[in-house]
């Protein structure tokens, strides 16, 4: 038997169990100190989560108020522009009625300074519209066309037997529509059967039932 064994053979046992339990607290400690940094790393991540979260929700916010900006300066604009084009078509109805007060006025029909003047009020007109088009301002089409609610105001009927009935025959203010939306509506006459015609309908109707 060597020398070392015989000096752990004559140690004390109370030493060896100290040793144990000094053992068994550093693993302890082992475990405390693992669960901390587990926690530690935990509580980090939960952080970031939740800068994170607060970023994409500040993101989110930052953009809806973007649109809403983007969104009240185009109405800003659509309005301005549409209170200003509605305005403008006064000057299209002053010309046309300087035009019928032109062509009604007895002392100068048919004379040759009625005709250039005319030229020079259609010259103007047709600029007017063509600036209103670039705008994207366009004229409704009426004459000849359906009365359609959306466009088109009746403002009379005239007896037409000739033409279906509701069908656009005169045009007494013209309708015009901005970006495809209503400006004002065309203000118009429109077809309807005569008093006669519509007698002789229902007779004819009748004659044929009783047959």
């Amino acid at each position: 038997m060597t020398k070392e064994e015989n000096q752990n053979l004559k140690a004390d046992p109370s030493e060896k169990k100290l040793d144990e339990n000094v053992n068994a607290s550093e693993d302890i400690q082992n475990l405390e100190n693992k669960k901390k940094e587990e926690q530690i790393e935990k509580s980090s991540e939960e952080k970031l989560f939740e800068i994170e979260d607060k970023l994409t929700r500040t993101l989110a916010e930052m953009e809806n108020q973007r649109r809403r900006f983007e969104k009240e300066k185009e109405e800003a604009f659509e309005y301005g522009g549409f209170a200003f084009a509605k305005e403008a078509l006064n000057l299209i109805d002053n010309l046309e009625r300087s035009k019928q007060i032109l062509e009604n006025d007895e002392t100068i029909k048919n004379s040759e300074a009625l005709k250039k003047t005319l030229e020079h009020l259609k010259i103007i007109n047709q600029d007017l519209i063509s600036i209103f088009s670039k705008n994207n301002i366009n004229p409704i089409e009426s004459l000849n066309k359906k009365l359609d609610p959306n466009y088109h105001q009746a403002m009379m009927e005239i007896e037409d037997d000739k033409i279906e009935p509701g069908t656009i025959i005169q045009e007494i203010q013209k309708g015009f529509t901005i970006g495809g939306r209503l400006l004002r509506p065309s203000l118009v006459g429109v077809s309807k059967k005569s008093q006669n015609k519509d007698l002789k309908d229902k007779e004819n109707k009748e004659k044929m039932g009783q047959k």
